[in-house]
């Protein structure tokens, strides 16, 4: 039996009662939480690698992969409004599906939080790049002076060598998690407001100059197939890390101001602003300078990330061939100095993504040692700073590391394969609770909840058999680790151990 060990909803209430944190965010501050978690690498960087799987229907695979969050959104907002505490889904699955399923989910977000984080690294990286090949400083260096080494702009296995620059943000992120360094509501605002401009700009420029005759032929990779991971079911299991960081207005339950109405507002809100704004970006790229794919011999899309994609983009000005699309498309449609500063706005704003994430990442880890289940070192605290230091130093070391070896399309396939483990649960819980707790006070509560929890059950599963075969694999072997590390140590040091079920 899998439902064991359940710490009952009411005991996490209480132990959050006694050492809450301060009750100050708002629907306004929740949604741009969300917003500023969701706009990061996802639209700035995976509208090639979506181009490169389905073309011009990867606008097809926006709407998919937005259908899905939703639904997720929906069983998200039933119990953050319900258990608003800290913990999201591993403290959602404890609460409801036992700890062996909480174990599973807290282990699955490792893939959401750190090879996220590390994804958003590479996708800085591309930027920061481009930026360096297109500036010339003011006047003061001809453009491309300031370029890094080719093999130093990608990781080996993307077809260079050691991706620096991610490698370097990893770990000044990684130091200013440890120091203490974090984002105000009043900073996230700012770089919420970069972003938005960033993309309003994109396009008031790139829509009004859309072809009909750019989109086609409009499925060059077909619907897809779950071998391959392209056409559009695939470029939506990749874009879905677009959406990724809705559920972040969750974790903040236990800071929000009357959270049975606003986190979902703030979850709700969020999804859907972003949505728009995804869509009215994939229409403006690919209608304006095309986004067909890089095809193989076998008349094909390439794989994005693999050294026969890099080989076939050499020389090549293709969108799906740049590692800073919205900035490339400007500077094709002749607004260079415009396309710069794109470039420089996600490079402001991108890191706090990566901070987010990372401490996220260091959050859950923290939370799972202090409740038995990891190791009493990794939820040690810095003597000076008062961070979890051990943990956020290991964390920082894989996101750095992994940054500057591997593509961002893999990464963000391998994270969203913990992601959508995590909302699949969380919609299961959802449907759980209504039969085993029918009586329990719902200030929000799912619409059609028969019909919605099982759709994002199901779409979570469509979108992960549609993920690359790498992302499944590496998604296996993960799960197999952590349940032989939860066997041999959390099963027996576990602070439920002893209690059998509750």
């Amino acid at each position: 039996m899998i439902f064991w060990r359940v710490k009952p909803l009411n005991q996490i209430l209480e132990t959050a009662e006694k050492k809450a944190l301060k009750r100050q965010l708002g629907p306004i501050q929740l949604t741009l939480l969300g917003i500023g978690a969701v706009i990061g690498t996802g639209i700035f960087v995976l509208t090639a690698e979506a181009a490169q799987k389905a073309g011009p229907a990867m606008m097809v695979s926006f709407v998919i992969a937005a259908v899905v969050c939703g639904l997720a959104a929906f069983a998200y907002a039933e119990l953050a409004a319900m258990v608003p505490v800290s913990g999201s889904a591993y403290t959602y699955t404890y609460g409801v599906m036992g700890e062996l399923v909480a174990w599973i989910v807290g282990w699955a977000l490792v893939l959401e939080y750190a090879i996220g984080a590390t994804a958003v690294c590479v996708g800085w990286s591309g930027y920061m790049n481009g930026l360096l090949m297109h500036t010339d400083f003011f006047g003061l260096v001809e453009p491309g002076a300031l370029a890094l080494p080719e093999w130093l702009r990608t990781g080996y296995y993307s077809g260079g060598g050691f991706n620096l620059l991610a490698f370097i943000i990893g770990v000044a992120v990684t130091w200013l998690l440890v120091i203490g360094t974090s984002k105000s509501a009043k900073v996230n605002a700012v770089l919420v407001a970069i972003k938005i401009i960033a993309l309003t700009v994109f396009v008031a420029i790139a829509v009004p100059v859309a072809k009909s005759s750019n989109l086609e032929p409009f499925l060059p990779g077909g619907w897809g197939s779950p071998l391959g991971g392209v056409g559009v079911l695939g470029a939506a299991a990749s874009i879905f890390f677009a959406y990724v960081g809705f559920d972040a207005v969750s974790t903040a339950a236990e800071e929000t101001k009357n959270p049975n109405r606003n986190i979902p507002i703030g979850l709700i809100a969020s999804l859907v602003i972003c949505t728009i704004f995804y869509l009215l970006v994939g229409y403006g790229a690919a209608g304006s300078v095309g986004a067909q794919p890089m095809l193989g011999a076998d008349g094909l899309p390439l794989d994005p990330g693999t050294p026969a994609m890099a080989a076939a983009c050499v020389g090549s000005d293709a969108l799906v061939c740049s590692n800073e699309p919205l900035a490339h498309v400007l500077r094709m449609l002749g607004f260079t100095q415009i396309g710069n500063y794109i470039g420089v706005a996600a490079i402001i704003a991108l890191p706090s993504v990566i901070l987010m994430m990372m401490f996220g990442q260091t959050r859950i880890f923290f939370t799972m040692s202090r409740d038995g289940l990891l190791p009493d070192a990794l939820s040690k605290v810095h003597p000076r700073f008062f961070t979890p230091h051990v943990i956020t130093y290991l964390t920082g070391a894989v996101v750095s590391v992994c940054g500057a070896l591997f593509p961002v399309g893999k990464l963000a396939d391998t994270s969203n394969a913990g992601t959508l483990l995590a909302f699949a649960m969380v919609s299961i819980g959802v449907m759980i609770l209504r039969k085993q707790q029918p009586e329990r006070h719902r200030p929000f509560r799912t619409p059609m909840v028969w019909l919605v929890c099982p759709l994002a059950v199901l779409g979570c599963a469509l979108l992960f058999v549609n993920l690359s075969m790498t992302a499944k694999v590496v998604f296996i072997v993960w799960a197999m680790v952590g349940l032989l590390v939860y066997r041999l140590y959390g099963y027996r040091r576990s602070q439920l151990a002893g209690q059998g079920s509750n």
